[in-house]
């Protein structure tokens, strides 16, 4: 069931979350996921999202994609879904945010990336309490080359930087990085087959259990 937006008053985040279109999704899991990677790529995002919007500090998920399929899936999980510009990473998540802000304005927005299928409920709370203390910060990923969250206050300008070496151009432009402690499961994006065992024995949604299952991927 869709998950009531906030009313303005309220300080619960709103999260974009962007997924790319089936056949661009997950690219260097081709090699372990086989003719399987669309429906693994899907069963991380929807783990995620599904996740997401178990934690008490999130009013809603916008998520980004040009992939019905995929819009079909989040939205069953309780996401609002809009389309994607096509106009790369970062526009999409400025797209998701105008969404965001449209439904809920006046709340912080924040930008979670869609490979996440650990993702701990307790563990993004603590990643968006650390966030709130800030006019923008992020969350490097585990390899402390990437970001896996970026957000915003109320009224701040949403500028993420993400892609490739984006913990860097994050800190050039001056977002404060916060990294609590105990939340693994935020900064374990899986990208890679051993990405996706390293999410394996941290503990992962159903879905993304299901399908790797079928692959025959341990968490060696």
């Amino acid at each position: 069931m869709l998950k009531v937006m906030p009313a303005p008053e309220s300080f619960d985040w709103t999260l974009i979350v962007p997924v790319k279109t089936l056949i661009a999704a997950k690219t260097r899991l081709a090699r372990a996921a086989g003719p399987h990677r669309a429906e693994l790529a899907v069963a991380i995002a929807c783990d995620t999202v599904e996740a997401a919007l178990r934690c008490p500090g999130v009013a809603g998920v916008v998520v980004v994609t040009g992939d019905p399929v995929a819009a079909e899936a989040l939205g069953a999980v309780g996401a609002r879904v809009t389309g994607d510009p096509e106009a790369g990473l970062n526009a999409a998540l400025r797209h998701g945010a105008l969404e965001a802000v449209r439904l809920a304005p006046g709340t912080p927005v924040g930008a979670l990336q869609a490979d996440l299928p650990a993702l701990r409920p307790a563990e993004l709370a603590r990643v968006l309490a650390a966030a709130a203390e800030y006019d923008r910060a992020f969350l490097p990923d585990a390899a402390e080359v990437g970001t896996t969250f970026y957000g915003v206050g109320p009224g701040v300008p949403f500028v993420p930087a993400f892609g490739g070496e984006s913990r860097e151009r994050h800190l050039r432009r001056g977002v404060k990085e916060i990294c609590p402690p105990e939340t693994a499961s935020v900064r374990r994006d899986v990208d890679t087959p051993d990405d996706l065992r390293a999410a394996l024995a941290l503990g992962v949604g159903p879905r993304t259990l299901a399908v790797a299952g079928r692959l025959g991927v341990g968490t060696r």
